[in-house]
């Protein structure tokens, strides 16, 4: 039997809510009302990475149909909590809102700020009298563990650079660089898979200081790396074939000799 609701031709917020309402309710879909915020959390991630894919794109169709998958998302696990008494849709939204007013005092209180910088300085100032965080290691721990591990790296270096706990120039992170490798070099020597990982683990974060240093965003710039890998690996595998060369059984002095035709073909682009 089909549950009560009115067909439109053109649906709001207010009809999604309910719609997710009437998806859990008794009488529903079977799955959703058997799922939990555990059971779709990884959801939420890839909803939101289809939504970066969309604008990396510059697809405004698949911006608008990515946003309304995450914000189905934000639905869906809103109500699981009215469900359970905690908390409705409208709650939601009056908390981000007093956040936002709270938080920006340069545009709803007295506070002047000229540009970006002063703007961004007021937020942090505001945030941190909220949060209530007594120490800087405090502020470090609220940085989502769950964040992918360049990003989570990067945004707890911004953190401590912030009180002063940062090299004066980029020659320092640079000369921590050599430094980290240098004990790379030694874990290997040592033969140790435990200590390896942890001397490489300190590699990538001191990389991740120099990038923060020039103004890069660690994660994008991984990304488009592999990506530029993947676009020439391509292009081998299309000489090799061209060529007559079996990958396969191929010396890696002929493979990088058909890197080095195919990078250059890609600079040329």
């Amino acid at each position: 039997m089909a549950v009560d609701f009115e067909f439109k031709d053109r649906y709001n917020i207010d009809d999604l809510i309910e719609i997710v309402t009437l998806l859990r309710a008794p009488g529903g879909c079977p799955w959703d009302r058997e799922q939990t915020h555990e059971s779709i959390r990884k959801n939420f991630i890839e909803e939101t990475y289809e939504v970066i894919e969309a604008i990396n794109k510059n697809s405004t169709a698949g911006l608008k149909e990515e946003l309304g998958d995450v914000l189905l998302q934000v639905a869906l696990h809103t109500e699981m909590e009215r469900e359970k008494g905690n908390f409705d849709f409208d709650d939601v939204c009056n908390d981000i809102c007093q956040k936002l007013v709270i938080r920006h005092p340069h545009v709803f209180g007295d506070v002047n700020a000229k540009n970006s910088e002063e703007a961004l300085k007021s937020w942090d100032e505001v945030k941190k009298q909220t949060k209530g965080n007594k120490t800087q290691s405090q502020s470090l721990m609220d940085v989502p563990v769950e964040l992918p591990a360049l990003m989570r790296a990067q945004k707890v270096q911004s953190r401590v650079a912030k009180v002063g706990f940062d090299w004066d120039t980029i020659d320092g992170a640079y000369d921590k660089v050599a430094e980290e490798i240098n004990e790379l070099k030694i874990a290997i020597n040592h033969n140790s898979q435990s200590e390896i990982e942890d001397e490489l683990g300190d590699v990538l974060f001191s990389m991740v200081n120099v990038s923060r240093f020039l103004k890069v965003d660690s994660e994008e710039a991984l990304k488009g790396a592999t990506d530029k890998f993947i676009s020439r690996f391509r292009l081998v595998e299309a000489l090799a074939k061209e060529k007559g060369i079996s990958m396969s059984e191929a010396s890696i002095e002929e493979l990088d000799g058909l890197w080095e035709i195919a990078k250059e073909i890609k600079n040329a682009e």
